[in-house]
């Protein structure tokens, strides 16, 4: 019998740990090499579902920060003092859900994925899809000097959406954590310093 591999160490860990899924680990180490999440800042987690990092993220900002989750699906968790959720489809971005979520905040973060088809090129294509929908809901909530995080599948215009936050952004990295599966082929963009609107 061939062992489970989601039963690995970061799936352990973060069972011990009460945190709902091992991608907690991938922001963990995003923020310890960026310093995405500011103390008492205000952030906003797109697709947060099952709840991860929107755990870490409100331990993170502090009792008088604030984290907002956004996700299709419900969110069974308790959630902290300091978070709230928002049941709604990102992809919709109707203006109701823009009054809903509200703005000026210094974080935008997106570890959405998409439903795989097998099919690699189809696959990139809609986790882009994804994140091009996170950034231009960032683009009207992220105050200037914020900071975006997406997770993107690597593909072939990977490096132009990457270059399109380039003229946005004061400095722009691709991270793989190394919680993340080393046959996955998912990344993560970090994006620092918003100057002006990205789209």
């Amino acid at each position: 019998m061939k062992p489970d591999p989601w039963h690995d160490y970061y799936a352990k860990r973060a069972r011990e740990e009460r945190y709902p899924a091992r991608s907690v680990y991938k922001l963990e180490e995003i923020q310890k090499k960026f310093k995405v999440l500011k103390h008492n800042s205000r952030v906003l987690d797109l697709g947060c579902c099952p709840g991860s990092w929107l755990l870490f993220a409100s331990e993170t900002v502090g009792e008088k920060g604030l984290v907002v989750g956004v996700d299709m699906n419900p969110l069974i968790l308790r959630l902290p003092p300091n978070a709230r959720f928002v049941r709604d489809d990102v992809l919709a971005r109707e203006e109701s859900f823009m009054e809903v979520i509200g703005t000026s905040f210094q974080a935008v973060l997106s570890d959405m994925a998409p439903s795989t088809t097998g099919n690699k090129s189809v696959d990139a294509q809609r986790s882009l899809e994804l994140s091009e929908a996170a950034l231009a809901i960032s683009d009207r909530v992220l105050r200037p000097g914020g900071s975006f995080v997406c997770k993107v599948l690597q593909g072939p215009d990977l490096k132009a959406f990457s270059d399109g936050l380039k003229q946005s952004f004061r400095r722009v990295a691709h991270f793989k954590p190394k919680s993340s599966r080393k046959a996955s082929k998912e990344i993560y963009i970090v994006a620092m310093g918003k100057q002006r609107d990205t789209i």
